[in-house]
C-alpha cells in the first residue's frame, strides 16, 4: 500500500513538472530594449556593456550599446533577471527586471550613468581611470587620475599633456605656438588671459578636475587661436551635497607660499561651485649679460642684474538654478589680480668708431592687473523634442593694467640721456551676446547661432623728463599718447553631428565680420579696418572594436591682434632698446590640418601629425638704427609660415605598481619675412618631450620621477632660444585615505642655475642676451579633500566661448 501512495505522488510530480514546463514553453520570448547616456550632457554613450543576469546573478547575455547609446537582447525567456551596466569612467548601475507578466517587447526608460566619484580612483587600475581619453576633435586629460597633480600647480602639470608643452621661461605651448585661447569650464576669461602664466602656477593642480586640447575646434567656438583652444575643467558635475578640497603649498628659493582651494555644492535645484586662492612668487636677484655686435664693428655691451615679487590672486564660481524640467538658469563670476614688484639695473659700454660712451642704470617697476568676467546664461527646452534647446547669453569681461616705471642713470660718460618716467595705463573691456539653437534630427544633431562682441581697448601712457635745474619731472608730450582701439566681431555659424555606427562626423562653416578702429588722441589720427571671413571646420573618427580610433580635422583659424601687440606705448626702460606694438597690425588666417590615432589598450598610444600653413603672420621684428645705435622690436604683418610635426603620447603599465608614459613633439617650422628691407628666413626643426615614471606602493604612497628635454624655440623671425633638460622627483602619502595628503619633491636637483641663451640676428647686426635663473627649487604640499555627493549640478550645453584675440 505505502509503495502505491509512492508511485502516484510521483506520477503527480512528474505531471506537474511537465505542466509547468509547457506553461513556460507556451510563453513569448520577450525582446528587451534600452538607452544609455550620460547623466548631465544627456549624450548617448557608445561601447557600454550591458549584461543580463538571472536570479542567481549568472551573466546569461551580453550586449555592448551602438553609437546612438541603444542595446537590446531578444528571445529572453520570462523570468526574473537584472542588468548589470559597467563603464569606464561611470559608476555601476544594476537594473531589476521581472519579466514574468511581460508581452513581446519591453522598453525601458534612458539610464544615465554617473561619473565615477573622485573617491574611487584608488582602485589602481589604469583601464577602470584612463588619464587620457581621445575624441575626435580633442584630447582630455584627468589630472585627478595623476598622483603628481598633488604636488604641482597647473602650469607644471601642462608639460605632460599631449600637444602642450612650456619653453625656457616658463611659457605654456599649444604645438609649439603661443597663439591659442585658454577656457575655464568652457567660457572665457579676459582677466586670466592677460595674467595667463601667473594664474596658473598660482592654481593648484589638486584643485582641477582635467584638462580639454581642443585641436579642432567645431564652429561653434569662436575662430581665433591659431593652434586651437585649451579647457581647463575646475569642479565635477556634481550631486545633492557639498565636496571640495584644499591645497596648501610652498616652494623655495623660487616661488612663495600658496593655498587654493575648490568646493562644489547642491541642493535640489540649486547648485553652487567655486574655486580660488593666491600666491607669492619670489624670484632672488639673479645676473644677465647682453651683447650686441654690428656690421661696422660696434659694440655694445652690457651686464644687469634683475629680482622681482609678483602676489597673485583668484577667484572663479559658477551658479545654476534648475527652475524646472525645460528652464535652467546658470551665472558664472571670476576674478584675478596681481602686483608686480620688479628691480633691475645695468651697466652700458658702447665702443666703436665715436668715443666710447658708458652709464649705469637702475629701474624700479611696479605694475597692478585686476580683471573679471561676469555672465549669465538661460537656456530653454522644448517637450515635443528631447535635447532640443535654445540658449541665450550675455557675459561681461573687464580687465586693467597698470605699469609704473622709474629709471636713474649714473656714471654716466658720453650719454645725454636724463632720468625719466614712464606709465601706462591699459583698459579692456568687452560686452558679449549670443543666442544658440540645438536639436536632433534622427542620428544628427544640429548646431546653430549668432553672435556679437564689442570690445574697446585703451592706453594712456606718459613718458617725464628730469630737469635737472628744477629737479622736477616735466611731461614730455612728443613721446606720450593715448591710444583707443575698438573690436566688433559679428558672427554666424551652423554645424552638424552626425553619428553612423563607428564613425563621428562633425562638419560647420562659421562667418565673422570684424570691424576695428583705432583712435591717437594725441595725433588726431585714426585707422580703420574691416574683415569678412567664412572659416570652415570639420572633424572625422573612426572607432574600431580593438578599442583604437582614427581621426582626420581639418579648420581654419584666425589670430586678432591684441592690446599687447597693438599698443604705440613705447618702453625705452633700457635706453639701447626701444619695444613698442603696432597699432596698424591686420588679422591672420591659418589652415591646419590633422590626422590622429589613438588605442586605449594595456600600451595606450595617441599620435597626431599636423601640417599648417598661413600668410600675412603678425612678426616680432628687431630694426637696429646704427645712427641712434637704438635697436627697435616691434610687431607687423610681413611673415609666411608653414610647419609639419607630430605630437606622441604613450603609456605602459610596466607592472601592477609601476607606470611609465611619454608625452612629447616634434615639428619643422618654415619661417619667412622681411626685417631690415630684407628677406629673412628662420627654419629651426623643434622637439621636446618629457618621460613620466609613477610608482605606487603600500599604504597610500606614490613615487614620481620626470625627466625632459626641449630643444631651442623661435622667439621670432629673428631669433630663439637655447634648450634645456628638465627633471623633477616628487612622492605623494595618503595619511588619511582619500582625504588628507602631503606631497613633496625637488626640481632639477642637479643644476641650481639654468643658464637662458637669447640670440637675435637682422641684416646688419647680431645680439646675444644670456639671464642666469634659478633652476633647483623644493616643494611641498598639503591636499585636503572633503564632502561627499549625491546628484549632479546642472550645466548648460551651449554658452558664451570667447577665443578669437591675442595678445
Amino acid at each position: 500500500m505505502k509503495t502505491k501512495q509512492i508511485a502516484i505522488r510521483f506520477i503527480m510530480m512528474i505531471a506537474v513538472l511537465i505542466i509547468y514546463n509547457l506553461n513556460s514553453y507556451s510563453q513569448t520570448p520577450v525582446q528587451v530594449k534600452g538607452d544609455i547616456a550620460d547623466s548631465v550632457t544627456k549624450v548617448p554613450l557608445p561601447l557600454i556593456t550591458v549584461r543580463l543576469k538571472n536570479a542567481a546573478n549568472e551573466t546569461i547575455m551580453v550586449a555592448v550599446t551602438k553609437d546612438d547609446g541603444s542595446f537590446s537582447f531578444a528571445s529572453v525567456q520570462p523570468s526574473n533577471y537584472s542588468l548589470s551596466i559597467n563603464a569606464i569612467g561611470y559608476s555601476s548601475k544594476t537594473i531589476a527586471l521581472d519579466l514574468t507578466h511581460q508581452q513581446q517587447t519591453l522598453v525601458l526608460k534612458p539610464v544615465y550613468l554617473s561619473d565615477v566619484m573622485t573617491n574611487l580612483k584608488e582602485v589602481a587600475i589604469t583601464a577602470e581611470r584612463p588619464i587620457i581619453r581621445q575624441k575626435a576633435d580633442r584630447i582630455i586629460y584627468d589630472l585627478k587620475a595623476d598622483p603628481e597633480s598633488k604636488g604641482n600647480n597647473v602650469l607644471s602639470m601642462m608639460r605632460k599633456i599631449p600637444y602642450l608643452s612650456l619653453d625656457g621661461d616658463d611659457n605654456l605651448l599649444l604645438k609649439g605656438n603661443s597663439s591659442f585661447k585658454v577656457l575655464i569650464n568652457g567660457k572665457p576669461s579676459g582677466s586670466l588671459e592677460s595674467n595667463l602664466k601667473a594664474v596658473l602656477k598660482s592654481i593648484p593642480a589638486s584643485t582641477i578636475e582635467r584638462i580639454e586640447v581642443i585641436t579642432t575646434p567645431p564652429s561653434k567656438y569662436d575662430a581665433e587661436g591659431l593652434a586651437g583652444i585649451i579647457n581647463i575643467i575646475t569642479s565635477k558635475k556634481i550631486n545633492d551635497g557639498i565636496n571640495g578640497s584644499v591645497n596648501i603649498n610652498e616652494s623655495l628659493p623660487t616661488g612663495g607660499p600658496g593655498i587654493g582651494g575648490s568646493v562644489t555644492a547642491k541642493k535640489g535645484k540649486f547648485g553652487v561651485s567655486a574655486f580660488g586662492g593666491g600666491s607669492i612668487n619670489n624670484s632672488p636677484q639673479t645676473y644677465n649679460t647682453n651683447k650686441r655686435v654690428d656690421t661696422a664693428g660696434t659694440t655694445l655691451a652690457q651686464n644687469g642684474y634683475q629680482r622681482s615679487n609678483n602676489k597673485t590672486a583668484y577667484f572663479g564660481t559658477e551658479l545654476s538654478l534648475q527652475i524646472d524640467t525645460l528652464n535652467l538658469l546658470t551665472a558664472q563670476f571670476n576674478y584675478n589680480g596681481s602686483r608686480i614688484t620688479d628691480h633691475n639695473g645695468q651697466s652700458s659700454l658702447l665702443t666703436g668708431d665715436s668715443q666710447p660712451e658708458t652709464y649705469r642704470f637702475q629701474n624700479n617697476n611696479k605694475a597692478t592687473s585686476h580683471g573679471i568676467d561676469a555672465g549669465i546664461n538661460y537656456e530653454l527646452g522644448f517637450k515635443g523634442v528631447k535635447n532640443r534647446l535654445l540658449t541665450f547669453s550675455y557675459m561681461y569681461s573687464g580687465n586693467t593694467n597698470n605699469k609704473n616705471g622709474d629709471v636713474q642713470f649714473f656714471d654716466r660718460v658720453n650719454f645725454p640721456g636724463p632720468n625719466f618716467q614712464q606709465s601706462d595705463k591699459q583698459k579692456f573691456k568687452e560686452h558679449t551676446v549670443q543666442v544658440d539653437f540645438v536639436t536632433p534630427v534622427n542620428k544628427m544633431t544640429i548646431d546653430a547661432g549668432i553672435k556679437a562682441i564689442f570690445r574697446n581697448n585703451s592706453s594712456d601712457f606718459s613718458y617725464s623728463s628730469l630737469n635737472e635745474t628744477t629737479g622736477l619731472y616735466e611731461h614730455d608730450a612728443a613721446q606720450s599718447n593715448a591710444f583707443t582701439n575698438t573690436q566688433n566681431v559679428f558672427s554666424a555659424y551652423n554645424s552638424y553631428q552626425l553619428a553612423l555606427n563607428s564613425w563621428n562626423i562633425n562638419a560647420g562653416v562659421r562667418v565673422e565680420e570684424t570691424v576695428i578702429r583705432a583712435d591717437f588722441m594725441s595725433t588726431g589720427s585714426a585707422a580703420d579696418q574691416n574683415y569678412f571671413n567664412v572659416v570652415p571646420s570639420v572633424s572625422v573618427s573612426k572607432r574600431f572594436k580593438d578599442q583604437s580610433s582614427i581621426n582626420f580635422g581639418f579648420s581654419q583659424r584666425i589670430r586678432r591682434p591684441g592690446i599687447n601687440r597693438l599698443n604705440p606705448y613705447v618702453d625705452r626702460s633700457n635706453p639701447n632698446y626701444e619695444v613698442t606694438g603696432n597699432p596698424n597690425l591686420r588679422p591672420v588666417l591659418l589652415n591646419d590640418i590633422q590626422l590622429g590615432y589613438g588605442s586605449n589598450k594595456k600600451l595606450s598610444v595617441n599620435i597626431g601629425l599636423d601640417y599648417s600653413f598661413m600668410n600675412n603672420l603678425d612678426l616680432q621684428v628687431v630694426n637696429f638704427d646704427r645712427a641712434t645705435q637704438v635697436t627697435q622690436v616691434t610687431y607687423a604683418n610681413t611673415g609666411k609660415a608653414s610647419s609639419a610635426g607630430v605630437n606622441f603620447n604613450l603609456s605602459y603599465p610596466v607592472t601592477k605598481i609601476y607606470n611609465v608614459s611619454l608625452n612629447g613633439n616634434m615639428m619643422y617650422l618654415w619661417l619667412q619675412g622681411q626685417a631690415g628691407g630684407k628677406l629673412v628666413n628662420n627654419n629651426p626643426l623643434m622637439y621636446g618631450a618629457t618621460l613620466s615614471n609613477v610608482v605606487r606602493l603600500n599604504r597610500g604612497w606614490a613615487l614620481n620621477a620626470d625627466l625632459g628635454i626641449n630643444s631651442r624655440n623661435p622667439t621670432g623671425l629673428q631669433g630663439y632660444t637655447n634648450g634645456f633638460f628638465y627633471s623633477a622627483f616628487n612622492f605623494n602619502k595618503d595619511i588619511v585615505k582619500n582625504k588628507f595628503s602631503i606631497s613633496g619633491g625637488i626640481r632639477n636637483p642637479f643644476t641650481k642655475y639654468r643658464s637662458i641663451v637669447s640670440k637675435t640676428f637682422g641684416p646688419q647686426f647680431n645680439q646675444t642676451y644670456q639671464s642666469m635663473n634659478y633652476y633647483r627649487s623644493f616643494s611641498i604640499s598639503l591636499n585636503y579633500n572633503f564632502g561627499g555627493l549625491k546628484d549632479r549640478i546642472n550645466k548648460n550645453r551651449t554658452r558664451i566661448e570667447n577665443n578669437d584675440v591675442a595678445n
